[in-house]
């Protein structure tokens, strides 16, 4: 989301591109509605083999979807120590890879004071409400301006958590914080937290050898990459970064070219694949965006999720994103670093601001918008008729 929190096969089937197949034998798609009523959801996730749907509201709780009914009672309730001017709130979730043996899952808010926090809970006797008591604060990002968090928490294939951090703020990034590796700000961490307090930094981080260079950096040059999120199948990194005043970027980070070790996306120097302060600028160095889009067509692109269920057939492999003020969903299939077809879904449509994608435990995808209605991507039926629109990139 841009101002409120944020905010091959370039959108296409993966028939068509990988196996020459029709594309007329892809789905067309639908938004079925699974809850509304919901205050600002911001993401959504599941824990491993669970058939609950868990919604973040950017006000400070996590509510459960159970058997397609939103419960009353949240799972857990963190209002009273947050802060929620401008973009500020309860911003990410995650849960442990080993959750259903230690209980344990992350969370990520601005405090009173403006810091970026990471915490960790554990789940209590019931399961459906988490133990409070149990908060332990992981990592502290002194944050300039509340706005351009990210906070975005996801674990990795290889069991590190990895955790977006934005620029800080400032218009511009004048502190040219997305390019200073001696700070947080910019950057994508990798960490770990097996204990019960801090976390630890991986053997395999780029900087742990480097003076002056914080060694929690896995990647940098972000100015807020509001959501990004792993292909289950093939371990490949995908980031929406949000731009400032001209264009939105999607970056990808092949797992084969080790997931984004050590990438610099670069902002503030450049914005999607144009110069951020003029025509020209040295962009040596830089991993540049598979694709971006001006502020003709949305303002604040909201990452989304490769696709890897099995109820919408053809469509494997292709990653699913979205606009917070266009509401629309598109969607990509990234081959060998570059967008080959392009496929717009005006059946997915929804005429309110995305605030972020979701993928349940069978890798189905869902649509969050700041409404409060969480939606699942479904095939149509003849009852609900959806179209698309598909070319190939040049």
């Amino acid at each position: 989301m841009r101002r409120l929190v944020l905010a091959g096969c370039l959108l296409v089937s993966a028939v068509a591109c990988s196996s020459g197949g029709d594309p007329s034998s892809v789905p067309d798609l639908a938004l079925q509605q699974v809850a509304t009523g919901l205050d600002f959801p911001l993401f959504l996730t599941t824990p491993p083999r669970d058939d609950r749907l868990f919604v973040v509201e950017r006000y400070g709780r996590i509510r459960i979807i159970r058997d397609g009914q939103l419960l009353a009672e949240p799972f857990l309730d963190v209002s009273s120590l947050i802060s929620t001017a401008g973009e500020q709130g309860l911003m990410g979730f995650a849960f442990d890879p080993a959750y259903a043996a230690n209980g344990r899952f992350l969370v990520s808010y601005s405090e009173a004071d403006g810091d970026l926090v990471v915490a960790s809970y554990r789940a209590s006797a019931d399961a459906d409400v988490a133990d409070a008591s149990s908060a332990v604060v992981r990592l502290r990002v002194p944050h300039p301006e509340p706005t351009h968090y990210s906070g975005m928490l996801a674990f990795g294939p290889d069991g590190h958590l990895y955790v977006g951090v934005g620029d800080g703020g400032a218009p511009g990034d004048f502190a040219a914080t997305g390019q200073d590796r001696s700070d947080l700000l910019g950057s994508i961490l990798r960490i770990d937290v097996p204990g019960d307090v801090g976390y630890d930094i991986p053997a395999g981080n780029p900087y742990v050898d480097s003076a002056g260079i914080r060694h929690e950096i896995w990647s940098y040059g972000v100015r807020n990459p509001w959501r990004f999120s792993f292909d289950r199948a093939t371990g490949d990194l995908y980031i929406g970064d949000v731009g400032e005043d001209q264009r939105e970027e999607l970056d990808v980070a092949a797992a084969a070219n080790d997931g984004g070790r050590g990438m610099n996306f670069g902002w503030s120097v450049a914005e999607g694949l144009t110069c951020a302060r003029g025509d020209e600028c040295d962009r040596d160095g830089f991993t540049d965006p598979v694709l971006d889009y001006t502020h003709d067509d949305g303002c604040s692109i909201t990452g989304g999720y490769a696709y890897r269920g099995r109820a919408l057939a053809g469509l494997e492999g292709n990653y699913f994103y979205g606009d917070f003020c266009g509401g629309w969903v598109r969607s990509v299939r990234v081959v060998n670093g570059r967008v080959t077809q392009e496929t717009r879904w005006p059946s997915l449509d929804t005429g309110a601001n995305i605030t972020s994608f979701g993928e349940d435990a069978d890798g189905e995808l869902y649509v969050l918008t700041a409404d409060g209605t969480v939606s699942r991507i479904v095939a149509a039926t003849s009852e609900a008729p959806a179209s698309r629109t598909s070319r190939s990139a040049p």
